[in-house]
């Protein structure tokens, strides 16, 4: 591959995860980075040439192949279209914006202009759910029936624990599901080949007012502060819901997203029964993947490149034994990124476009909806 220009815009903890995953395609240089705030000192911490306080600045000038939008969700819109709108092929964090009806202007856009998008919905990458996706696609699972699973994570378990994601100025309506949710239900329908039609959810928040800290603090970093260092706030966005779904192709799906979970750290579990056989796959055992069936032995199966299907094989790195994770599933889906941005091919592709980014805020938002009044709430695109 040619070598690629491309430019990283906000460098907190996932801004940096990016920095690092592009570094290790080998073909990619990160040519600047922006940042609202002390954009040259981060620049020269993360070694990288040029630190920009502007975005704008950043893309007018260095003639990048693509921008990476690390920001809060908030910004991507406008951030994402005034890249494309100079032609500049775009990676954006999820969920894509605040609203879908912001994602579907994106996602238009970018379909008359033919400019190549991503949605890092890295987690779809994962070798085992790849290799979940190609079972049901071979049949080895029989028609799904229903899934069921969860995403959990402690980093909000304290009512001192505060995020901007608490703040529906910066994050939207939806905190847990939008964060965290958002990835759960983007693997099951890439797993099963299946899109949600109906959803029925129950929302919670555990702490209905947070101590804000006066000082900035990195998320996940449990830093203690001071009492006269937080200010008391009200939250008014879930750190914990439940939510059901009917899917097109006939299966249910029950999921539960908790944000305020102790101990769990960032654990995805995915378990689809199907006609003939089930699976299970835990993220926290995530190179092994469980088989169940009822005639026979059940089945341990270890991610091995020499023993999995052919499309599996593409996103492993290392051979069998060797531990892939978090960090992999980010190279993984950048160099399909970056491939097709060589190649100019701007049509849908096993990465996330940014037809699966609106289609994750559609259903954010129907699930929002349906929280709300307490009713099933159907899911039509448009």
């Amino acid at each position: 591959m040619k070598k690629m220009r491309t430019g990283v815009i906000g460098v907190g903890f996932i801004g940096a995860a990016h920095i690092e995953a592009l570094r290790r395609l080998g073909y990619v240089e990160v040519v600047a980075l922006a940042a609202a705030r002390d954009a040259e000192k981060k620049a020269e911490a993360l070694f990288v040439p040029k630190g920009y306080a502007d975005y704008r600045e950043m893309i007018d000038r260095e003639a990048l192949d693509a921008v990476h939008i690390c920001t809060p969700n908030s910004m991507h819109y406008e951030m994402a279209m005034y890249a494309m709108e100079k032609g500049v092929s775009v990676l954006c964090e999820k969920p894509l914006t605040v609203t879908a009806d912001e994602a579907r202007k994106l996602r238009d856009y970018a379909r008359e202009h033919s400019i190549v998008t991503c949605v890092n919905f890295n987690l779809r990458l994962n070798p085992q759910v790849v290799q979940m996706k190609e079972m049901v696609r071979a049949g080895d699972v029989g028609a799904i029936r229903s899934v069921h699973g969860s995403y959990l994570q402690d980093w909000l378990f304290y009512d001192t624990d505060y995020s901007w994601r608490l703040d529906p100025k910066l994050s939207g309506q939806s905190c847990a599901f939008a964060d965290i949710g958002s990835h759960w239900i983007d693997m099951v329908e890439t797993i099963t080949g299946q899109k949600a039609v109906e959803v029925f959810a129950d929302f919670e928040t555990m702490h209905k007012t947070r101590k804000k800290p006066l000082k900035p603090i990195d998320t996940y970093s449990g830093m203690a502060l001071h009492p006269e260092d937080y200010q008391e706030i009200p939250v008014n966005v879930e750190d914990y819901c439940t939510v059901l779904f009917h899917f097109d192709g006939g299966a249910k799906g029950v999921c539960t997203i908790s944000q305020a979970y102790a101990g769990r750290k960032n654990q995805t579990i995915i378990s689809l029964s199907g006609s003939k056989a089930s699976l299970h796959w835990d993220s926290e055992l995530g190179n092994e993947l469980w088989m169940g069936r009822r005639e026979t032995y059940n089945q341990q199966i270890v991610k091995d490149p020499s023993i999995l299907y052919e499309e599996t094989r593409k996103v492993i790195s290392y051979p069998g034994g060797h531990t892939e994770g978090f960090p992999d599933t980010h190279k993984q889906n950048f160099a399909k990124f970056y491939q097709a941005v060589e190649a100019k091919d701007a049509s849908v592709r096993d990465f996330a476009t940014f037809e699966a980014g609106y289609r994750e805020m559609l259903l954010c938002e129907r699930i929002c909806e349906s929280a709300k009044t307490r009713q099933w709430v159907q899911i039509e695109a448009k």
